[in-house]
């Protein structure tokens, strides 16, 4: 006896098969966490209310069980905040898409949408000082064609902040020589956005689309770092050079390399780099591709908070013993009482 398909698993198939990669151009990597999302749900749904996905339909898709849902994420498999708000920020994309799509349950979408994400800590932000930066650079062997590759990979990746697989999906017409230098790079969303390049890096890519071939027009569409076969290097394959040259680094400057080294730690350290360097927030901002200036705002807090304890650590304060209250001080107050006039 054959099963009747479901509203929801009629309207979770369109959504994924025709809304997301054919209407909305999503990337693969979006995707993919969307999936991983409901995933996680038709699990819970099976494993709570013992519901397979058979007899699941969207009237089931309440805020109650949504909110469950998201507790047995942190409770039962051990998730952080951080991926539930992701899971959450999938179901409310669901939501969206069926408030025309299903709109006969307009209301129960409305308040799958005005669900609040968790707050979090606000985490720290980790980078490089630019004397480990320049130890990662050099762990490379620059006798050997690999090794002056990888060379070039790791400063292309720094030097322009990119995400990861944005460096991964670059082609070789993306690369521009000619001053100013600069790398056109596709983000979340298909967004593009070009950045400068510092000249040591532009020298460097100019020995290597030579010594690589991809100099000639015809390699333009070939990725800029092709793996052995050729084809563009996956997330895991640059992450797996960022992770294998930082041992090296760290093997040679234990102190000042910190384990756990991932390419979007490059990408804070070119943030960082540039903001003690004083450049603008929006100019930080458009490098990395933000859509906002509050995303790229974490980094100068996060510098604010760390010359902050640079400063109490090599100054104990003696405020609070030396100095009287302020209340105390008639001179002060008298000061102060007339900014008012």
């Amino acid at each position: 006896m054959t099963t009747k398909p479901t509203d929801f698993g009629y309207h979770l198939s369109r959504y994924f098969l025709q809304h997301l990669s054919g209407q909305l151009g999503l990337s693969a990597n979006t995707i993919r966490s969307y999936r991983d999302a409901f995933a996680s749900y038709l699990e819970f749904c099976q494993a709570v209310d013992h519901l397979g996905p058979e007899r699941l339909t969207l009237a089931m898709l309440t805020p109650d069980r949504v909110a469950a849902f998201l507790t047995w994420l942190e409770e039962h498999r051990g998730c952080a905040v951080a991926t539930r708000n992701q899971r959450l920020a999938a179901v409310r994309a669901f939501a969206r898409y069926l408030e025309t799509a299903a709109p006969e349950l307009l209301y129960q979408w409305q308040q799958l949408l005005a669900m609040r994400r968790k707050r979090q800590p606000r985490p720290a932000i980790n980078y490089l000082t630019l004397a480990a930066m320049e130890r990662l650079l050099a762990a490379p062997d620059r006798t050997t064609r690999t090794g002056r590759r990888h060379l070039v990979l790791l400063s292309v990746l720094y030097d322009t902040g990119a995400r990861v697989q944005e460096l991964a999906d670059a082609r070789a017409q993306d690369l521009r020589l000619d001053s100013p230098a600069t790398l056109q790079l596709t983000g979340k969303g298909q967004k593009t956005r070009i950045v400068p390049l510092m000249t040591p890096t532009a020298k460097l890519l100019q020995q290597y689309v030579i010594e690589a071939g991809l100099d000639d027009p015809a390699y333009g569409p070939h990725p800029l770092f092709p793996n052995r076969l050729g084809k563009k290097m996956t997330r895991e394959g640059i992450t797996y050079l960022v992770k294998k040259y930082a041992e090296q680094a760290r093997r040679v400057d234990p102190a000042g390399i910190p384990a756990g080294v991932s390419p979007h730690l490059l990408r804070h350290s070119k943030a960082m780099h540039l903001l003690q360097s004083d450049v603008n927030l929006v100019y930080i901002r458009d490098l990395l591709g933000h859509v906002s200036i509050a995303t790229t705002e974490v980094y100068a807090r996060a510098d604010s908070e760390m010359k902050r304890r640079a400063l109490e650590a090599a100054y104990p304060s003696e405020v609070a013993t030396s100095l009287p209250p302020w209340q105390t001080d008639a001179d002060l107050l008298t000061w102060l009482k007339s900014l008012g006039h």
